[in-house]
C-alpha cells in the first residue's frame, strides 16, 4: 500500500463538520468565508503538516477542487501552474511556461489564483498570459495573450484572479474589465486596452441586478455581466493606481478600500452610487479581510504609518477595535473564527467578535514574507510564502481524500 493511500485511509476516520473544497480564490462564494469547523486550536507547535512543496516565487494563493490542490510560482522567469495531489502532495502535473518575474520593490512573480470550474482550470499571468487547462491532466485548451489584443498590464502587472460566469471568463483586463469565451477563449466583451486595477471582479446584485463589479485604476465600475455594457462608474483614485483589494457587498451597499485613500461606503440600490460615508477608517492594502454580518475584519495598511488589525462596523464606518498585533497579514474565516497569516508567517486563529481580538491559538508555520492569504479546503489549511514555500496543515477537520 502506497503512502498515498495510506493518507486517504487516515482521512476517511477524521471527525468534524463536513469539509468542503476551495476551488478559487477566496473559497467557494469568493468571500474568504467557510462554513468547516476547525477545532479549537493545536499544539504549541503548531498544526502538523501533512505535506510541503517548493512552487517559486509569487503570490497566488492555493486553489482546491476534486482532491487536487493548484497554485502558481516563477523560477528563472518561467511561471509553473502547479498540481498536487491535495492530500499527499503529490505532484500530478505541471504547465510552465515563459514569464519575467517582474520584481518591482517586492518580490514580483504571479498574483493571481487558479480557477477551477467543470474540470477545468483557468489562470492568468502578471502579464497577460491566459490558460483554460485540463484539471486532472494539464493538458493547455486553449490559451490567449491580452497583449495581442491591445491590452496594457498595470504598472505591476495582472493580479486579479478569474471570475467565472456562467459561459464566461472574466478579468479584470483593461479599462474595466475583459470577459472571454470558457469554452474557446476568444473575447465575448472587452472595456478598452487602459491599464487595470489589481483586485478581482466580484458577483453581487445591488438592486436585485446581477452586476460584475470591477475595481479599475481609477474607478469602481460595475458592469452587465453578460454583455459588460457599463452600469455605473465611481471615481477612486489612489496613488500609483493601487486598487487592490476586492469590494465587499452587504445587499445593496458597497465598500471599497485602498492604503492610500481610505474607505467608502456606497448604496447602488438606485441603480447608481450613492456616497453613504468617505473616511480614513481602514486603509485596506492587500488581503480584503472579512466581512461577517455588519462587521468587516481586515488589516490596515496607511501608506508610511504602522499596520494594524482592524473591526470596523460596516453601516457607519465605526472603528470597533485594533490590534498591532498581528500588525500585517492576511485572513480567512471559518465557522465563525478568523483563521489569519502574518507577514512574518505566524498562524493565529481567533473568534471574530465587534468586542475585540482575543488569539485563542498561534504558532510559527512558516518563514519569509507572507503575503497570500490561507485556503481552507476539507479540514487542511494550505500557507505559503513568497519565496514559493507551499506547506500543507491538517486542521483537525473531516476531510475528503485526494486522488488515486
Amino acid at each position: 500500500m502506497n503512502t498515498g493511500r495510506i493518507l486517504l485511509l487516515y482521512c476517511a476516520c477524521w471527525t468534524g463538520a463536513a469539509g468542503a473544497d476551495w476551488p478559487q480564490w477566496r473559497g467557494m462564494n469568493r468571500n474568504s468565508v467557510s462554513a468547516e469547523s476547525v477545532g479549537a486550536g493545536w499544539p504549541a507547535a503548531g498544526p502538523k503538516v501533512l505535506w510541503s512543496a517548493s512552487v517559486g516565487t509569487g503570490f497566488s494563493s492555493v486553489s482546491v477542487s476534486q482532491g487536487r490542490a493548484y497554485t502558481i510560482g516563477n523560477a528563472t522567469n518561467q511561471d509553473t501552474v502547479w498540481c498536487f495531489d491535495a492530500v499527499s502532495g503529490r505532484e500530478l502535473w505541471r504547465h510552465t511556461y515563459p514569464s519575467q518575474l517582474g520584481p518591482q520593490y517586492y518580490e514580483g512573480g504571479p498574483g493571481s489564483t487558479p480557477t477551477v470550474e467543470s474540470n477545468r482550470v483557468f489562470t492568468i499571468s502578471k502579464w497577460g498570459d491566459v490558460f483554460c487547462l485540463d484539471a486532472a491532466k494539464g493538458t493547455v485548451l486553449w490559451q490567449r495573450d491580452l497583449r495581442k489584443e491591445g491590452i496594457k498590464p498595470n504598472r505591476w502587472g495582472f493580479a486579479g484572479s478569474p471570475l467565472i460566469w456562467h459561459d464566461l471568463v472574466i478579468l479584470n483586463a483593461g479599462d474595466a474589465g475583459t470577459a472571454l469565451d470558457r469554452a474557446t477563449g476568444r473575447v465575448a466583451w472587452s472595456s478598452g486596452t487602459n491599464a487595470a486595477g489589481y483586485a478581482s471582479p466580484v458577483l453581487c446584485s445591488p438592486g436585485g441586478r446581477e452586476t460584475v463589479l470591477i475595481f479599475a485604476a481609477k474607478h469602481l465600475v460595475a458592469l452587465d455581466p453578460r454583455t459588460g455594457r457599463e452600469l455605473w462608474r465611481q471615481p477612486w483614485e489612489t496613488s500609483w493606481d493601487t486598487n487592490n483589494t476586492d469590494p465587499a457587498f452587504q445587499s445593496d451597499r458597497i465598500f471599497i478600500s485602498s492604503f492610500s485613500r481610505g474607505c467608502a461606503l456606497l448604496s447602488a440600490a438606485s441603480g447608481k452610487p450613492e456616497v453613504i460615508y468617505d473616511n480614513k477608517v481602514l486603509y485596506n492594502h492587500l488581503s480584503p479581510g472579512v466581512l461577517l454580518g455588519d462587521y468587516l475584519y481586515a488589516f490596515n495598511g496607511e501608506a508610511k504609518k504602522d499596520n494594524d488589525l482592524r473591526c470596523i462596523h460596516l453601516p457607519t464606518g465605526e472603528m470597533k477595535w485594533t490590534s498591532r498585533d498581528p500588525d500585517f497579514g492576511s485572513m480567512i474565516c471559518a465557522a465563525g473564527r478568523l483563521i489569519l497569516l502574518s507577514a512574518k508567517g505566524e498562524l493565529l486563529l481567533a473568534e471574530a467578535s465587534p468586542a475585540g481580538f482575543k488569539p485563542i491559538a498561534r504558532a510559527k508555520v512558516l518563514s519569509g514574507l507572507c503575503w497570500t492569504p490561507p485556503a481552507l479546503a476539507n479540514g487542511l489549511l494550505y500557507v505559503r510564502n513568497a519565496k514559493g514555500d507551499l506547506r500543507c496543515l491538517d486542521l483537525g477537520g473531516s476531510t475528503q481524500g485526494g486522488t488515486q
